[in-house]
């Protein structure tokens, strides 16, 4: 049976630093102490309405009918887990991310953009810490809503606008509830990507444009030595990065700077220059994309 909700809360909390975990207390205790913690997070989500959709290895992935019963959740884990007594020298922490959207259950299982952004929140988390999107925090009662503070912004790919990063401060301390004084804006940036007849512009609209030889890139490339789905250039707040992806390298050149061949690696584009596909611009200079940054 499948059904849709138009309010969902989709919470990920996972065990910070398992693996260190594994090399200072040995497989079987690591095991143990994260079984435990992992328990410890699923009896809270339940005590607050939740309900735990699933446990993979060090993290719990629960839904709750509204924001506030999440935000009230994850304080809680965070409080009792931090009240853990520290096992072979190590204090246990979690981190936790979650977001409020529509989302379709089935099975037993949730599935939808919601559950990808509320992932990406809890990837963003450090130990310790609880992070929810913008949408998120504005749908909190007033009093969680003075809890939180806005960190950061994040350019989402399939998203034509970035999104707002917040965090709900969980500790009883004045300190803690000190707002931001100055946040961080995105400035406006464009790049201007050519090549032959083709151009196309990556700005606040836009976060991503495929290059390769498959007809499905936004940017086709003939080049013989390109990949199928040779590289991507994505924009990341104010700035743009190229992020190889291919068999045989991309070769970036910044204009006034030496040629630099990524291989699985990403860079960021600065001023103008050009990239050629699975072989250094000067082997065969015919074929290749010329970059503009604009601010």
């Amino acid at each position: 049976m499948t059904d849709a909700s138009p309010n969902l809360a989709v919470l990920f909390a996972d065990v910070s630093g398992s693996t260190k975990l594994y090399e200072s207390l040995g497989d079987n205790e690591a095991l143990a102490t994260i079984g435990r913690c992992v328990a410890l997070m699923s009896s809270v989500c339940v005590e607050h309405g939740g309900r735990v959709v699933k446990t993979i290895g060090d993290e719990v992935m629960a839904v709750f009918a509204s924001a506030d019963k999440a935000a009230q959740a994850a304080a809680e884990m965070q409080t009792r887990v931090s009240e853990q007594a520290p096992v072979g020298g190590s204090r246990l922490a979690i981190r936790v991310g979650f977001h409020l959207g529509p989302a379709i259950e089935t099975s037993g299982d949730v599935f939808g953009d919601s559950v990808n952004v509320a992932s990406r929140m809890a990837a963003l988390a450090k130990r310790e810490q609880i992070i929810l999107s913008s949408h998120t925090a504005a749908a909190l009662a007033p009093w969680l809503r003075a809890r939180v503070r806005e960190v950061d912004t994040l350019s989402v790919k399939g998203k034509t606008q970035d999104i707002g990063i917040f965090e709900l401060i969980w500790q009883d301390s004045d300190a803690d509830l000190t707002a931001v004084a100055t946040r961080w804006k995105p400035l406006p940036a464009r790049i201007v990507l050519r090549h032959g007849a083709t151009e196309r512009i990556l700005d606040e609209s836009a976060t991503t444009i495929t290059l390769g030889r498959d007809a499905q890139n936004d940017i086709v490339i003939a080049d013989r030595k390109a990949s199928r789905l040779h590289a991507r250039v994505e924009r990341r707040r104010d700035k743009f990065v190229i992020v190889d992806q291919s068999s045989n390298g991309t070769y970036v050149t910044v204009d006034g700077e030496p040629e630099i061949m990524l291989r699985r690696e990403e860079l960021m584009l600065r001023g103008r220059g050009r990239v050629a596909f699975g072989h250094a611009h000067a082997d065969d200079p015919v074929e290749f994309l010329a970059f503009s940054c604009v601010d």
